[in-house]
């Protein structure tokens, strides 16, 4: 069974035989150039041996690259899953081949994971496919291999008739792939208004608080942990019905929100009262204070989880009757805002509400916002409407 090791801190010379204390004394002071920080996730085989290709490509995504953490956890898990399964059917890594990719696609299909005992989403699956073929792809540009049935070209199969220039997406790159599932992205279902009240009323805090930033600014969970203390401090400016949030977007990219007052009064509430009394208790009980900067921390004075918010968020949608999720609470401040913005356009306002949706959501494409639009269209009846009117036609 393959293995995955954190990278742990240095020990303390203390900590280690009197053999080995000088070398643990000596280590702080060596300098690397590319270090790997703790935490970082070192890949084993069942025999303990290092699996030196997948460790050098999550090192280059993410200590040469400089990606996010949670961009490496997605790589590593990918890898972890790949390599895992072909241990156990005795593959070779640098042996795979296109038959090797299909049988673990279709054992995904078949087969629930072993991780929720649930069945695979058809986007999982296309995204670890996707994720091996980019590994193999990467292997052999970086001369780990010298060839591979799982890069470049050969895996591709090129539809014979050309994409219309008046598709919406003929902007967009497609995936021919022969390994990648047909794939249909769902139209996003916005909460309605009494569900949304509900919800609020029934989280406890601090992750009301945080449903309430989703839902008045459309922030994504990664962009909503990386808020501290300092980017939300009151302006001095009392008069002004909203601010302009500064923020890290997906990607490490610089953008903003538009967050009302209230929504800083009852933040500024919470940083004075729950959030002082838990970093107070959390002081007395470790003996230490913990981080100053995290806006968002739990009952035990520690930073919130990406995990655990969206699990909070989860059960408490299914105790209220309906699904709950982090994404449908940023979709929903999307669709409200559009659905607004359409209203002030019909009305003559000089403004493309696609335009400034995509800003507010930190979208990279334009098609991307465009599915809420047509997600307002559902919602608000529109389809049903001319369904009704071409039924009334027909003799």
């Amino acid at each position: 069974m393959v293995q995955v090791v954190r990278k742990s801190a240095l020990p303390d010379p203390s900590e280690v035989i009197d053999r080995l204390a000088p070398a643990a004394a000596r280590a702080p002071a060596v300098a690397l150039r590319e270090p790997r920080p703790t935490g970082f996730p070192l890949l084993f085989t069942a025999q303990w041996q290092l699996i030196e290709p997948a460790v050098a490509f999550l090192h280059e995504h993410f200590v040469q690259r400089a990606h996010t953490i949670d961009t490496l956890r997605t790589y590593a898990e990918v890898l972890y899953d790949w390599f895992e399964t072909l241990e156990q059917n005795g593959v070779r890594w640098d042996g795979a081949d296109a038959v090797d990719l299909v049988a673990y696609r279709n054992r995904m299909l078949t087969q629930p994971s072993a991780h929720t005992g649930r069945p695979y989403r058809i986007a999982t699956i296309n995204h670890r496919v996707r994720g091996v073929l980019r590994f193999y792809d990467w292997a052999v540009r970086t001369h780990w291999l010298v060839a591979s049935p799982l890069a470049g070209t050969e895996h591709n199969f090129r539809v014979a008739r050309q994409l219309r220039p008046c598709s919406a997406d003929a902007s967009r790159p497609t995936d021919h792939s022969l390994f990648v599932l047909r794939q249909f992205e769902p139209l996003p279902r916005p909460l309605v208004s009494e569900q949304a009240r509900e919800l609020l009323a029934t989280l406890p805090p601090p992750y009301d608080l945080m449903a309430r930033w989703q839902l008045y600014t459309g922030l994504r969970v990664s962009e909503l942990l990386r808020l501290c203390v300092q980017d939300v401090s009151k302006p001095s400016v009392r008069t002004v019905s909203h601010h302009t949030i500064e923020v890290i977007r997906k990607g490490r990219k610089p953008g903003y929100v538009v967050a009302p007052a209230s929504l800083l009064d009852e933040t500024a509430a919470y940083r004075s009262g729950h959030r002082r009394a838990w970093l107070q208790r959390a002081a007395h009980r470790r003996g230490r204070a913990a981080d100053p900067a995290a806006l968002f921390v739990n009952a035990r004075g520690a930073h919130v989880g990406k995990n655990a918010y969206q699990r909070v968020i989860s059960r408490t949608g299914q105790a209220c009757g309906f699904k709950a999720t982090t994404h449908l609470l940023r979709a929903t401040f999307a669709c409200m805002l559009l659905a607004r913005l359409e209203q002030l356009a019909s009305a003559g306002a000089a403004i493309n509400p696609l335009m400034v949706v995509k800003v507010l959501m930190g979208h990279e494409r334009i098609e991307t916002t465009d599915r809420y639009l047509r997600a307002i269209a559902v919602e608000a009846g529109t389809l049903r409407e001319v369904l009704d009117t071409l039924l009334s036609e027909v003799p």
